[in-house]
């Protein structure tokens, strides 16, 4: 909520037109200053509108598309009608599409989306940018993009490419992987020094009925522009550029433009180093003979395939020749390529630098060694994916004797690696005798999907790291990220890009109060062109378990802008979450820590990153790293533990660490107390939270031993918020899949409800638990608490919406009452349900046309028995019958196997959903019976959804007291509405959810209201509605109920409505101004209606923002009698100061026209005589308020006003509340 307000206040505060256009070259800047990443004009205007605005107010990055203020200049040039839009998320349409954008993280985001039915071709969408000028070396490209459908699980899948055009032609940059999962992506490409104007292209290729679709948001450019041109001191170990920039002086003559002039790549700079580019030939370098081996080609000619390279190095182009060694899968081949140079002399300034290229497989390598006498020694070593670009890497040698240098390769997998722009410095001086190479190595015993043990012998690939010891010298564990880096990396290894890398350092420290000891794992200067975060990874490991942990010291020194983290990338899913982070603070930090990893059922990879500012003295570094709990078969104690109050930990729940946002541990703040004692802990989920991404936060347990009997697990649960989505239970047995045996949506108010469901038997399998939350709904909370397991079945359910099972009601005979939402039932039903009011929401429905359930049979649908709580308890249930001849749905309650007919129902106006309800008075255990009974028509049905036993007696309809429950009151659940709900609480202060101390009913903080936080208007929704059941046609009926506004009135900008909604439309009956008011008000209204109809409780506002809550509280409906009382004439509540306002204004009014028309002075101040009522007016009784009546249909005012207040309903006085029943007329049996 907070967060919506910062935005829209950020996009007013905005560079934006009156016409919603945003400001673009306010000070005339050049077109060759027009985006070129750098700003020119004092407000950066010349930076808008460039496929990026200069800023983004919500991420608050520069040179930043969110697509929050438009399109950002980013055209769609589709040539067919598939096609790029601007779109917000469809909560209608969650489950087929983005349920968010990435940028706001709800659905009142903005992001590019593309859209078409499925095609019979392959068709592909288009999008450009602006021109931009020119790109620095150091530039980054990220995006975020979201692909959804299913036709994900297909062969052949939607491809996703970003191109970059210029100088003719067209070069691709980043290409997305062949499988990739549903959810929230990102992409990051790196275009090298472009030094010329150029555009980029999105494009997404969609194969023959596919039906994918793809989001694309948060398009960041960083450290693309050049250096403005300024004289600078350079230091001893730099160089100074033509345009006065500093550069480091190994980054002279190294094949890339780094000035940004040309002038450290010059000819006559450079005359003395030798570069092979590869365009004409192999230069002096040898490709060694051997399967496979390098090879040298064009992307122009090896395709498009994703591992490939899209372009070379040299030129930036697709006909640019680079070497390559291919991948494997296609010939069998397996090893390494080798690549030789001359023979050079001794040297301690000989040094190397090219640029390599490993995307598509996690193993991978390219090593860079010198050859003395038929002995390597190896310099440096790249394993791993690099990702689709070129990368810098340069090798010092200090060598004693003559030697070779040789470049080794192995493309693992599907991957590919290249190399390009050999770059050799004049201190390589070639010797005119030879060096022997070593012999090449036998080729391994093990398959391509093996992996040989230290000791001899192979294993499978997927036995190597995955927590279990399967060679006989546990060698296949030992390489597996878990170390203390005293003999080496341990399995970790540095897939940096940038000018930071990861290395091991040993400490050179003489404190003794470090957690770092002996060797380490630290950040070090790296030779990569781009500033971005190192990286280093494990192998792939797994799978693991749910308690699986990595422990790791750490210490870090740095400023706010550095950070360490470590996130679980899954290649198999294209999925990176972030487990863990620290930011810098100025000072040192060190720990040891523990990270839950969890429950992995593909392998993965742990990725560290780290950020710091070297030159600034900042570091950072890990070791002593271990894996805890992590083989699957491992079950740490109290795994089995399920039931659970939260006050000592999780017992045997445990995070979903592969969830996209996480359950949080946490005693009641803002939203709420516990359950279990009111100050204790619980687990709460909140969609809103800003680091809440994604679709679910997932709790799960270990797999338990299988059930032989039945059991119930009960637990209580809370849904809060004026717009919050779904909490499921979900069972998977081993082997199968996950299915909702309980589930709940929508707001249910800041208050615990007990939820339970009875645990099937499971025969020879075993199973596991989970309790998943939705953000389907983004303004809220969900709160788990007090989990209990116990042996025997449940129990009838007491309440029931269909959307799991049946809950126990059991039909007469088959085929007849049927459990089924309209979107997948096979039988006639209501379009929507009542819970959810989707096409996807379930009830149970029995077909009542002449085939189905012919004249006079009947269809039975009987719940569990029910074990009375109190004396007296109400059944409440929504039901539906089909227009025409539905014949008649007949309710009993029987005991000890009698029925009594309680209720009967034959037709009703429209296909609404209509509540019944009757009150019970069981000398035993019951049960409910509904009977349908067949009338002979041609087609028809009858429906029921949302049963619910409570106790106590029914309240008359539509009349509630909200203290037990809502008594049939609700918000519409239809998401394409575009409304919130009102919540329902208690008198206890929530900083969350903020409303009146005292209810009106008991007058105390225990008792209950209805109620609305008017902030969350605007961006979502202009409106809130509370309606009631629907209603008879009602001839001289009353309306009472007490409010409460706590609206500051100089943010009102909207009202509370009573509305009146039938078949003839909607009218309103009654309203009140958004003000502050002075304890709790009494509102009364007259209800009238030809028709059967329902009584809506709106608060809307007119415009944004509007500040304060509205609570309401004992409503009563009376059908009877009218409000017979006198009636009084309401003026609206106005404050002391703008009525003394008001008053000094009209003096002055009145002495002007007195002294210029003097004959005319008492014509025109007599008018004003009703103005002196108002003093009057304001001191009326407290507890009675100014109300003004309005009819919609003919605009006018002149509605009688309404009675003074009936007392038989309520008497209250300020020491002693007193409650008496809503009515005497309750239906009772």
């Amino acid at each position: 909520m907070a967060r919506q307000v910062v935005f829209a206040l950020l996009l007013l505060a905005g560079t934006v037109l009156p016409g919603g256009s945003t400001v673009v070259n306010s000070c005339s800047s050049t077109a060759e200053q027009l985006c070129d990443f750098v700003c020119n004009c004092s407000d950066c205007s010349d930076e808008n509108q460039c496929g990026y605005l200069w800023s983004s107010a919500v991420l608050g990055t520069p040179f930043t598309c969110d697509f929050e203020e438009g399109d950002c200049g980013w055209q769609d040039v589709s040539t067919s009608t598939y096609r790029w839009v601007r779109g917000q998320a469809n909560l209608a349409t969650w489950s087929m599409g983005p349920y968010s954008d990435h940028t706001m993280g709800t659905n009142l985001g903005w992001f590019m989306v593309t859209v078409s039915p499925p095609a019979k071709t392959t068709a592909v969408a288009w999008l450009r940018s602006p021109v931009m000028q020119e790109a620095a070396a150091t530039c980054e490209i990220s995006a975020w993009f979201h692909l959804s459908g299913s036709a994900l699980n297909q062969t052949e899948q939607p491809v996703l490419r970003l191109a970059m055009m210029y100088r003719d032609e067209v070069v691709g940059l980043w290409q997305s992987p062949e499988r990739r999962g549903e959810g929230w992506h990102q992409l990051v490409a790196y275009p090298g020094r472009v030094a010329e104007q150029f555009q980029l292209i999105f494009s997404l290729t969609q194969p023959p009925a596919c039906g994918a679709e793809l989001v694309l948001d948060d398009i960041i450019f960083r450290n693309c522009g050049l250096q403005e041109p300024r004289q600078q001191d350079c230091g001893e170990e730099e160089g100074s550029c033509s345009r006065g920039s500093c550069l480091a002086k190994h980054r002279f003559c190294d094949g890339t433009d780094d000035c940004g002039d040309g002038s450290d790549e010059s000819t006559t700079r450079c005359e003395n180093f030798k570069r092979c580019s590869f365009e004409k030939d192999l230069c002096f370098w040898e490709v060694e003979d051997g399967q496979p081996k390098w090879e040298r080609n064009t992307s122009l000619s090896l395709g498009t395939m994703y591992s490939i390279p899209t372009r070379d190095h040299s030129l930036n182009s697709r006909t640019g020749f680079f070497l390559h060694v291919g991948n494997t899968s296609a010939t069998g081949a397996s090893g390494t390529a080798w690549l030789s140079s001359p023979t050079f002399q001794a040297t301690n300034s000989c040094s190397l630098v090219l640029y390599c290229h490993l995307h598509g497989s996690a193993t991978s390598s390219l090593s860079i060694s010198y050859v003395i006498n038929s002995t390597k020694y190896l310099v440096r070593e790249r394993m791993g994916d690099l990702g689709s670009s070129w990368v810098r890497e340069r090798v010092d040698f200090n060598v004693t004797k003559k030697f070779k240098v040789l470049i080794e390769g192995v493309a693992g997998g599907t991957g590919t690696i290249a190399i390009d722009d050999l770059i050799l410095s004049p201190g390589c001086v070639e010797d005119k005798t030879s060096v022997t190479l070593p012999s090449r190595p036998h080729a391994s015993p093990c398959k391509a999907e093996e992996v040989a043990c230290d000791s001899g012998g192979c294993i499978s690939a997927e036995l190597a790291c995955d927590f279990a010891e399967s060679c006989a010298d546990s060698s296949d564990e030992k390489r597996c990220g878990a170390t203390t880096f005293e003999a080496g990396a341990g399995g970790w290894h540095d897939v940096s890009v940038g000018q930071l890398r990861w290395g091991i350092t040993n400490t050179t420290s003489t404190t003794t109060n470090t957690v770092l000891t002996g060797a380490f794992l630290a950040l070090q200067a790296g030779e990569g062109q781009v500033k971005a975060a190192a990286k280093a990874r494990t192998p792939l490991l797994g799978p693991s378990g749910p308690a699986c942990a990595m422990e790791m010291s750490y210490r870090i020194h740095s400023g706010p802008q550095g950070f360490l983290a470590v996130s679980i990338a899954d290649h198999t899913t294209g999925t990176t979450h972030l487990a863990w982070y620290i930011q810098g603070h100025g000072d040192t930090a060190e720990k040891h820590i523990s990270i839950p990893l969890g429950q992995r059922t593909r392998p993965f990879q742990v990725e560290l990153l780290g950020l710091v500012d070297l030159q600034d003295l900042a570091s950072a570094a890990i070791d002593n790293v271990t894996f805890v709990q992590c083989h699957p078969s491992m079950m740490p104690p109290g795994a089995t533990e399920l039931s659970c109050n939260f006050e000592r930990g999780m017992c045997g729940w445990y995070q979903d660490q592969s969830s996209d946002f996480k359950w949080v541990h946490v005693t009641g703040q803002r939203q709420g107390s516990d359950h279990t004692t009111g100050s204790g802990y619980f687990l709460a989920a909140d969609p809103s939270a800003p680091w809440s991404r994604g679709q679910r936060a997932q709790i799960i347990t270990y797999h338990q031993e299988p059930a032989t009997a039945l059991r119930c697990l009960s637990f209580w649960y809370r849904l809060a918020g004026p717009q919050i989505g779904t909490l499921n239970l979900k069972m998977q047995l081993e082997g199968g899949e996950e299915t909702v045996i309980w589930t709940q949506r929508g707001t249910q108010g800041s208050i615990w409800h007990q939820g339970q469901v009875t645990l099937p038997t499971t025969g020879q399998r075993q199973y596991r638990l989970s309790f998943e939350a939705l953000r389907n709904a983004f303004l809220g909370d969900v709160a788990l608490d007090d989990l209990a397991l116990r042996a025997g079945p449940c129990g009838a359910e007491l309440s029931c919406s269909f959307e799991a099972d049946a809950c126990g009601l059991a039909a007469s005979e088959q085929h007849t009452w049927l459990r089924q939402s309209n979107s997948t039932g096979t039988t006639r039903g209501p379009s929507a349900d009542h819970t959810t009011g989707t096409a996807t929401g379930h009830y149970m429905v029995v077909s009542t046309g002449r085939v189905s359930l012919p004249a006079g049979h009947t269809a039975v649908l009987t719940s569990q028995p029910y074990q009375p709580s109190t004396p007296t308890q109400c059944l409440a249930f929504w039901y539906q019958l089909s227009t025409g001849t539905p014949g008649s749905l007949g309710v009993f309650v029987e005991e000890s196997g009698v029925r009594r007919k309680v209720m009967s129902v034959s037709a009703m106006e429209g296909d609404a959903w209509h509540l019944g309800h009757v009150t019970v008075r069981p000398d035993g255990d019951w049960q409910a019976v509904f009977e349908a009974v067949g009338a002979g028509g041609s087609h028809g049905y009858i429906a029921l959804d949302d049963l619910h036993v409570l106790d106590g007696a029914c309240p008359e309809p539509a009349s509630c007291d909200f203290e037990r429950d809502m008594c049939g009151w609700s918000s519409p659940s239809d998401p394409r509405l575009h409304s919130f709900a009102w919540g329902w609480k208690s008198g206890v202060p929530l900083a969350k959810y903020p409303g009146p101390e005292q209810d009106h009913t008991l007058g105390t903080r225990d008792g209950h209201y209805m109620h609305f936080d008017t902030s969350v208007l605007g961006l979502g929704g202009t409106t809130a509605q509370l309606e009631s059941q629907h209603l008879p046609a009602a001839a001289d009926s009353c309306l009472q109920f007490w409010y409460h506004m706590d609206i500051p009135e100089h943010l009102s900008r909207g009202e509370l409505r009573v509305r009146l909604q039938s078949v003839a439309g909607q009218r309103t009956v009654w309203s009140m101004a958004g003000h502050r008011s002075q304890g709790w008000q009494h509102g009364v209204v007259p209800v009238q209606s030809p028709s059967e109809f329902q009584i809506i409780f709106e608060i809307t506002t007119r415009r944004w923002p509007m500040v304060g809550t509205v609570a309401l509280d004992d409503i009563v409906y009376s059908s009877r009698g009218g409000c017979h009382s006198s009636l009084e004439v309401p003026v609206e509540e106005k404050s002391s100061g703008s009525f003394v306002a008001e008053v000094v204004l009209g003096l002055l009014l009145a002495i002007i026209i007195v002294a210029l028309v003097a004959a005319g002075g008492w014509y025109w101040l007599k008018p004003r005589g009703p103005a002196s009522r108002t003093s009057a007016e304001s001191n009326a009784p407290q507890g009675f308020d100014n109300i003004t009546f309005r009819d919609v249909r003919t605009g006018g005012k002149g509605s009688p006003a309404p009675p003074t207040t009936p007392k038989q309903h309520f008497l209250k006085s300020s020491a002693n509340p007193i409650r008496l029943p809503l009515s005497p007329h309750s239906a009772n049996t």
